[in-house]
């Protein structure tokens, strides 16, 4: 990985001396159907045309390729000789003209971990699907290029496929003499570029408006998947939201939809969500549902629709210079998700989502030491890959959350405005994007900034309240803290929000204020004299960002009274504001353990609900006091079990307690139960265990067990799918035995067989909390590895490995030492390494102190 590293002052010199007239990518694929080819990676033949200018002539500089060979470089009609001017990721480029023409003829290799250009092998058919995914720089692993944002230039591509096959890219395509050709697109990036080739299955429909000026915009539509997923594929679905969300975008961006079609390409083994290729955008296949989900599940999918949608104008049509503006358009995009989503779609409540979700995965980033504002300092291309985090993202939407509120709504959009059509098909800075806002609010966008976007870590907000001697508020204020490494107190626009119980026993508001919160405390003037609180909520609304703390009397309310809270964002704030407790060890985890036992059942936001039920997992995986885990599953095990069969049939908190059961279940009754509902001995009203659910039962049957390899290999002759294959590997990585886990560390760390679905199934399977003692060797192992892995390894399946196989479940002093002692001895480490061994050590400091905290807890 090293040598195929970039760093920013690199980028910035070739950017001042070069900028690139066109590219013409000619690829063939043929050689990705039939034998292989014999020794050494399958490979592809791409030839590529650079034609780009030099403002210093007679300077040097390179172009970016990863290939298993060159065959010929010809620059500027000398031949030259690919082993001394390519090495590997670079080709040296000497004595350039003011005008330049590059040719490069390579072998390219196919991808098995979702870099460049993926190659799969679907185990129901043997049909093989291709595609590419790039960000932030593995285009230069299918042609050769100058692989930055900021080189943006036209692409024209041509691909030779197998006859059968249909080839889609960015660009209209069309095949004539068995040759794909694709309409030139207009400046774009390297890193959103694309290709997707093979059988796929492929629905049409289009898009029709009429814009302001009275000329018809008509943007055909597409959508395409395995042709084994053909029968749960529900395209009706994805174009109905494709195009609510591009009227919504043509409503308040005024900018037309510039990329000409608008084809979705739903791949496997996919690394990410999605990704915003213009004209062929990109997602992970599991967003075609095999089996029942709940309304969570299409809310998810329709977020990241329109999320990839509006990345066409905040990062497509405008992008960032280099990879520390990154928010520019990850931010805007997550921002995006929600907005539209609630604007324009069926899904109205995506703002609770969004606090309760998202968000959650910004707190967790900000406290973490690698913690970096959201404008980062990214030095180089592997910090760059890192920094696709829940800042990025989720923290950077919040802000720009707290951005509306501050320079109101018709300001913001119209900033957007004013930033599309100034910096259409150019590459902006943090400074641009704020000086269109200062013209549309007429605020002072630069103390915001540095607020806001150029300091890291999370604020806590607390409520003091003073009562006079009548009973009512005589004084409110809000007590604002940071951390000691990040003690930046923000600005925060924040409405605080009083509850008490209606005489029916309902939790309702009774006054809200908005205030300016500043400083470390604050008075809200306006709710002086008002009657005695028994909530106080100072984040009503979700307008900021924050970690919400509780008075002893709120936090006392919701102990008792949380259900009867009839807001369900404010009930997702609460939910959300004591995880933040339980994660900093504030509140026992046992006590929020009870407290889901206690109120969950009562939850009608089903996204709330599957979230609530994946924390109070991580509670008590993690946080619980480890003699207390075996009675907190049990209990967890009787109440999940309890809400399932007391849900109405059918329904999706059915589904969700079903799941959830699975989760938690250890005893031999609870196990017997779920070998029943798979064997059909067994039925819960309206539970329709269908293929996917299986799965589900069959996971902890397989971790503690009672489902052994001739049951899995069963259960994959019933499912003999791609689907069906990675559960499978999942499973059997998760059985209780030395052989199984000395097999699934070796197939992951010793070896690079596997394609990257299948390392993230082995990893995840690897690893079960009920078997603790089972992995007490692979500490030592861990260690001893995780520099070479990185070393030889992409960097995708590097992160994959560090992080999914850092000895969490080990949660003893001795691992921390463990790994102080790695981080002592190798501080000249790949940063980018460190940095993930440094936020694992992190979680599991976090986690004893929890710990800690539950054991102390007199057993409340």
């Amino acid at each position: 990985m090293p040598g195929e590293n970039l760093s920013r002052d690199e980028a910035r010199e070739r950017a001042a001396l070069l900028s690139v007239d066109g590219y013409e990518v000619s690829l063939d694929v043929r050689s990705a159907v039939g034998a292989a080819q014999g020794e050494g990676p399958r490979t592809f033949r791409s030839v590529t045309t650079i034609r780009f200018r030099c403002n210093e002539p007679g300077a040097s500089s390179f172009a970016d390729l990863i290939a298993p060979s060159v065959t010929a470089v010809s620059l500027n009609g000398r031949d030259l000789d690919p082993s001394e001017v390519f090495d590997g990721s670079r080709i040296a480029l000497e004595d350039l003209a003011a005008d330049n023409e590059l040719v490069v003829d390579a072998q390219c290799a196919y991808s098995r971990t979702g870099e460049g250009l993926h190659r799969f092998v679907d185990p129901e058919d043997g049909e093989v699907y291709l595609y590419t995914q790039y960000e932030p720089a593995d285009s230069r692993r299918v042609f050769a290029n100058f692989e930055q944002p900021d080189l943006k230039a036209p692409f024209r591509f041509e691909v030779r496929a197998p006859e059968e096959w249909t080839v889609w890219s960015n660009g209209a395509g069309e095949r004539a003499d068995g040759v794909w050709r694709f309409a030139e697109t207009k400046p774009i990036s390297t890193y959103i570029t694309c290709v997707v080739a093979g059988p796929y299955h492929y629905v049409t429909d289009s898009y029709e408006r009429v814009l302001e000026d009275g000329t018809r915009l008509e943007i055909p539509l597409g959508a395409l998947c395995r042709k084994g997923l053909a029968p749960h594929f529900d395209a009706d679905d994805v174009f109905l939201i494709t195009k609510q969300g591009l009227d919504f975008f043509h409503d308040h961006f005024d900018y037309p939809y510039p990329f000409g079609k608008y084809d979705q390409a739903f791949v496997p083994e996919y690394n990410l969500g999605a990704m915003e290729n213009p004209g062929m955008v990109t997602f992970r296949e599991e967003y075609i549902f095999r089996g029942k989900v709940t309304r969570a599940s299409y809310e998810g999918r329709a977020n990241t629709i329109l999320h990839e949608m509006a990345h066409m104008w905040f990062g497509d049509l405008v992008t960032m210079e280099w990879w520390d503006d990154l928010w520019l358009k990850e931010s805007f995009a997550d921002f995006m998700g929600a907005f539209a989503n609630v604007g324009a779609t069926r899904f109205k409540d995506a703002w609770i989502t969004f606090a309760n979700r998202r968000k959650a995965w910004a707190y967790r980033a900000d406290q973490l030491p690698s913690t970096h504002p959201i404008t980062a300092d990214i030095r180089d291309l592997e910090d760059a890959k890192l920094n696709f985090d829940g800042i990025t993202y989720a923290k950077g939407a919040s802000a720009l959350k707290q951005l509306v509120a501050y320079v109101g709504q018709d300001a913001f959009l119209e900033g957007a405005r004013r930033y599309f059509k100034r910096h259409a098909y150019g590459n902006t800075r943090l400074g641009d994007l704020l000086s269109v806002l200062e013209e549309t609010s007429g605020r002072d966008m630069a103390a915001w900034s540095r607020s806001w976007l150029q300091t890291a870590g999370v604020n806590s907000l607390t409520p003091q309240v003073l009562l006079s001697a009548a009973g009512t508020v005589d004084e409110l204020a809000v007590v604002q803290e940071a951390a000691e490494s990040h003690p930046e107190l923000r600005p925060h626009r924040v409405a605080v929000g009083l509850y008490r119980r209606t005489a029916e026993g309902a939790l309702e508001r009774y006054a809200r204020a908005e205030v300016d919160v500043e400083g470390p405390r604050t008075v809200v003037a306006e709710l002086a004299g008002a009657q005695a609180p028994e909530l106080v909520l100072v984040n009503d609304d979700d307008l900021t960002y924050c970690k919400t703390r509780f008075d002893a009397t709120s936090l006392a309310t919701l102990r008792e009274h949380l259900g009867a809270l009839t807001d369900p964002l404010a009930r997702a704030l609460c939910w959300s504001a004591l995880w933040n407790m339980t994660r900093d060890a504030l509140l026992p985890a046992r006590d929020f353990a009870a407290l889901v036992l206690r109120f969950a059942g009562r939850e009608s936001d089903i996204g709330v609900l599957q979230m609530l039920h994946a924390w109070t997992g991580s509670a008590l995986v993690h946080y619980a006091a480890p003699d207390w885990r075996e009675t907190g599953g049990r209990l967890l095990a009787e109440g999940a079990l309890r809400e399932l069969r007391d849900a109405a049939p059918g329904s999706e908190q059915q589904l969700a307690w079903a799941r959830f059961f699975a989760s938690v279940a250890s005893e031999e009754g609870d196990l017997a139960l779920l070998r029943g509902l798979l064997d059909g001995t067994e039925k819960i009203d309206g539970l329709d265990v269908d293929q996917e659910l299986r799965w589900v039962f069959l996971a902890p049957l397989a971790a503690h067990g009672v489902a052994d390899e001739a049951v899995l290999a069963t259960e994959l002759a019933r499912d003999d799918t791609a689907s069906g294959k990675r559960h499978q590997v999942r499973c059997l990585a998760s059985r209780p035995s030395e052989v199984v886990k000395a097999q699934a560390w070796a197939q992951v760390v010793e070896s690079d067989k596997l394609s990257n679905a299948l390392v993230e199934a082995t990893i995840a399977g690897f690893a079960q909390p009920s078997q603790r003692e089972l992995l007490a060797p692979y500490t030592e192992k861990y260690f001893a590895a995780i520099e070479r892995v990185w070393a030889e390894r992409s960097i995708q399946i590097g992160m994959d490995v560090v992080r999914g196989l850092f000895p969490s479940l080990r949660d003893s002093r001795e691992t921390l030492d463990a790994t102080d002692a790695w981080l002592a001895a190798h501080e000249g480490a790949a940063p980018a390494l460190r940095r993930l061994v440094l936020e694992a050590r992190d979680d599991l400091a976090r986690a004893l102190r929890a710990q800690a905290c539950d054991g102390s807890s007199g057993g409340r």
